[in-house]
């Protein structure tokens, strides 16, 4: 996770302002998205097409003509270890256009989107979605589409279809409380249910489109820390606690509107939530769209645009148009460069530019990855302030008991501690 951030930091996005798209789908298309990579991918591309169409157009609204560029993570997992397919989309705000010398440079939108523009664009992908979904003979609304879609999963996994189907809803697949709800923590069944939508923030009939986070151009740190968010496993180790009936509960990250603080579950429904988010075989959960593409022109001046750039006023306007076509004789470099600016100087009349050499990914070392995640430099020497380096790897286990030895240090590891209830767990919920 936190190498592929700083992949997405260091290699794509670099300085670029860049806006989080979330959509969420209902708990039909979820469960059909789960098993079915190829439906996955087209509801995707729904969703990123019109994403990328957004910016062109407020990019034309100013007279400017060009590309965006998208990177989406395809998570399958809720707070609750449900199964919940959703798209975590960062999109460059702006677009990649080429300067009347050949070179491409990045010009930024200039402002954000309103509540309504939101609006409208959720209700384009859901029509657009419920299309498509027509169309593959899946039925959202509860009744049958035309030649209906056969459950694949069901006729060819039956067990793995209903460990599916009952992580989507929330419920219990398999042993004596098949059906039933996962036991909530803290709940108050008094509670009503309020949905209330924020700023950037539409949502209808089971469709949710949330684009309230944005990192400024250049902030660095905070889009790290947003791609490490993106990317994140579906449960953190922490989160889970054993208790002294062999029960396992899932701490909650925020309580629910309902008051739910934590979820139990017996091993066995924890083992089949667990299932239910395994994907399935070489299907990508990172996918890049648009300029970020792997044919899409701009990675790798992208990785090679390292230095830090100052962000561009908001309102800002290139003072010249784009042409479409920059011309036989030259190779467009692009990267994430201010307007006016380029990264290549324009080739000679005639002149064919070699193509560019390929790249390797940069090794970001672990001690670096430690730093940049945790803000912890394990190579700082705690005595003297010098910097520490490895001297030898010891995996010989006469040569570690030698040392612990003669350090005084115990040579077995300390037992681990049992099973407690969690002291903020009601007493009445234990």
């Amino acid at each position: 996770m936190a190498a592929l951030a700083a992949h997405l930091v260091d290699g794509v996005l670099g300085d670029l302002p860049v806006r989080q798209w979330v959509l969420t789908l209902p708990h039909r298309l979820r469960y059909a998205l789960a098993y079915d990579p190829p439906l996955c991918r087209a509801v995707l591309g729904v969703f990123v097409r019109a994403l990328l169409a957004f910016e062109r157009r407020r990019a034309r609204a100013r007279g400017l003509v060009g590309r965006g560029g998208a990177v989406t993570a395809i998570q399958r997992c809720g707070s609750a270890l449900n199964t919940n397919v959703h798209f975590h989309t960062l999109v460059a705000e702006g677009v990649f256009v080429t300067a009347p010398d050949g070179a491409m440079r990045f010009v930024p939108a200039g402002r954000p989107p309103t509540d309504g523009e939101v609006g409208r664009l959720l209700a384009a992908v859901r029509r657009r979605i419920l299309r498509l979904a027509g169309r593959r003979g899946l039925a959202l609304d509860g009744a049958e589409a035309d030649g209906g879609m056969a459950d694949s999963l069901a006729l060819a996994e039956p067990a793995l279809a209903a460990v599916a189907g009952a992580a989507v809803l929330g419920r219990v697949a398999t042993g004596p409380r098949a059906g039933q709800r996962v036991r909530r923590l803290g709940a108050d069944p008094a509670t009503p249910v309020v949905t209330a939508a924020g700023p950037r923030h539409a949502h209808r009939e089971g469709f949710d489109l949330h684009a309230n986070t944005a990192v400024r151009a250049g902030d660095r740190r905070r889009l790290e820390h947003l791609c490490r968010y993106v990317l994140r496993p579906p449960v953190a180790q922490e989160a889970l606690e054993p208790t002294a009936q062999g029960r396992v509960l899932l701490r909650l990250r925020r309580p629910w509107r309902d008051g739910t603080r934590a979820i139990r579950f017996e091993p066995s429904e924890l083992l089949e939530k667990l299932a239910a988010l395994v994907p399935r075989p070489r299907a990508h959960l990172l996918l890049y769209h648009g300029t970020f593409a792997a044919r899409g022109g701009c990675r790798v001046a992208q990785a090679a645009a390292r230095p830090p750039l100052a962000p561009p006023p908001a309102d800002s306007t290139p003072a010249d148009p784009a042409p479409a076509d920059p011309g036989p004789g030259a190779r467009p470099a692009p990267g994430p460069l201010p307007p006016g600016a380029s990264l290549a100087a324009p080739a000679p009349a005639g002149a064919r530019a070699p193509p560019p050499a390929p790249r390797r990914a940069r090794h970001v070392a672990w001690a670096e990855l430690l730093r940049r995640t945790f803000g912890l430099d394990v190579l700082a020497c705690p005595d003297c302030g010098g910097r520490l380096r490895l001297v030898a790897t010891i995996a010989d286990p006469r040569v570690i008991a030698r040392i612990l030895a003669h350090l005084g240090l115990p040579l077995a590891p300390p037992p681990p501690a049992p099973p407690r209830q969690p002291s903020w767990l009601p007493a009445d919920a234990r």
